[in-house]
């Protein structure tokens, strides 16, 4: 945990800026895998963990706006617990920790509640993701499962989106923490990608490293020679001599700030001549991304960028043709860049994702495109200081969508369909680096030297 005066200015904080009501923050329960006993391994919810920092299941906290108090619900450990897991803290002593000092047990939240909602008073909460969150919800508040979500509170959920959005030196360095192991792992990893080997054993690799540093993924890890299928989460293939193996993985700190870095690698560690054309293209779209970050650039605008570069890159090879700012303004580029730029990271690796897109990377400046590839843009906003963007171009060939769009003849003036077809058996290519909004700029997160991304330095690895 942090200090307990971090927690404390964050609810400070919180209380400033809704007037009046209960904010109810239920934390997450273990979930079994396939009986009570069998659990997945327990993961606190990230605002619950943003506020009150206690990392352990079956608490739930409130903040009182109106009678200013802080109050945690939650049990101790009974003897049959201590048994099987061992003796644990009061929670009394764990609260503390965080600042807090009123703590009630569980079975008292539903008469705290019921009474609060007797009197009119409102209950803000967050939109739940989880059905067990759903189903208290539903109980606690007398509501009908199916009202909880729609009666999540917009006032709460742009709060919390506004604080948590700005990332403080500590959450920073928690962020660079993960990135350090995260380093090590793709060190390990790379020099073993050679022909024959499997996507499962590159995997075991990375793993190894994360694992032996008592950390885990921040999201189930992407490793594979079809990188044309962006969340490919199988682990079967073997790697070929002529592919991409596209890694795209991060650790999360053990106070659970994730980070999350792309690599492509070619089979073997060298590069023909097709591999480097593509990949030269992806690199310097995202270094001409990467430059244009600061305070009160919009987003949005930074993806077009990259589109364009990228674009002009593809006419070079003779794959796309014409206008290329026109090309990208009526998304012809699409084809090969059918995803947005990049997204914030934090406590979650697609940070407060759970609170809506349009919350975070939206706003009244700027509303979510409906052209194909760039409505999946999940920030388009302008940037702030303290926000960590991931900056994450690519180039797929992706052959149900080429065969689509040839069979509609769509954007034939921009797209050379002919010579498109040469690269269906390419996949794909895409470079990820997290990247911090600065007073007067960005910097790039992780351990320097970054992790190898010029061709030279990932040749010089094999």
């Amino acid at each position: 945990m942090f200090n307990p005066e971090v927690y404390q200015e964050r609810r400070k904080r919180l209380k400033k800026m809704i007037e009046t009501g209960i904010c109810l923050f239920p934390g997450n329960d273990d979930s079994p895998m396939n009986y009570l006993a069998n659990t997945y391994p327990f993961r606190q919810d990230s605002s619950f963990l943003y506020f009150f920092g206690l990392d352990s299941p079956g608490l739930t906290a409130v903040i009182d706006l109106d009678e200013q108090k802080e109050i945690v619900f939650g049990d101790d450990v009974t003897i049959e617990d201590i048994i099987w897991v061992g003796p644990q803290p009061p929670l009394k002593d764990r609260a503390r920790a965080a600042g807090l000092k009123l703590v009630k047990p569980s079975a008292s939240l539903n008469d705290y509640l019921a009474e609060a909602i007797s009197r009119g008073r409102q209950i803000h909460y967050l939109p739940p993701y989880r059905g067990e969150t759903i189903l208290k919800l539903s109980s606690w508040l007398k509501i009908a499962p199916d009202r909880v979500k729609p009666g999540a509170s917009t006032e709460l959920i742009k709060a919390v989106i506004s604080l948590r959005s700005i990332k403080s030196r500590e959450e920073v360095a928690e962020i660079e923490k993960a990135l350090k192991v995260t380093k090590e792992s793709y060190l390990t990893a790379i020099p073993e990608i050679r022909p024959g080997a499997r996507e499962q054993e590159i995997l075991a690799l990375m793993e190894l490293v994360i694992k032996a540093y008592g950390l885990s993924f921040a999201f189930p890890p992407i490793i594979t020679i079809n990188g044309q299928i962006f969340h490919k989460t199988s682990y079967d293939d073997k790697l070929l001599k002529g592919r991409f193996l596209v890694m795209d993985t991060g650790a999360e700190s053990r106070l659970h700030y994730a980070c999350d870095i792309t690599r492509s690698v070619p089979v073997g560690g060298r590069f023909n001549q097709r591999q480097k054309d593509i990949y030269s293209i992806v690199l310097k779209g995202q270094e001409e991304a990467i430059k244009s970050i600061a305070p009160g650039v919009m987003f949005k605008d930074i993806h077009l960028k990259a589109a364009r570069v990228m674009a002009e890159g593809l006419k070079s090879l003779g794959l796309m043709s014409g206008d290329m700012e026109e090309a990208v303004n009526q998304g012809a580029h699409a084809l090969f860049f059918p995803h947005g730029l990049g997204h914030m990271v934090g406590l979650d690796v697609h940070d407060m994702e759970n609170l809506g897109e349009d919350y975070i990377g939206y706003d009244r400046t700027v509303n979510r495109s409906q052209q194909f590839g760039l409505n999946y843009l999940r920030m388009a906003r302008a940037l702030e200081p303290g926000h960590v963007m991931t900056v994450e171009p690519g180039l797929y060939f992706i052959p149900a969508l080429y065969e689509l769009w040839k069979k509609q003849k769509k954007f034939k003036a921009f797209i050379n369909y002919d010579r498109v077809a040469k690269f269906l058996d390419f996949g794909g290519v895409r470079i990820e680096d997290d990247v911090l909004v600065t007073e007067d700029g960005h910097r790039i997160l992780g351990p320097r030297p970054g992790i190898p991304k010029k061709i030279s330095d990932i040749e010089s690895l094999f």
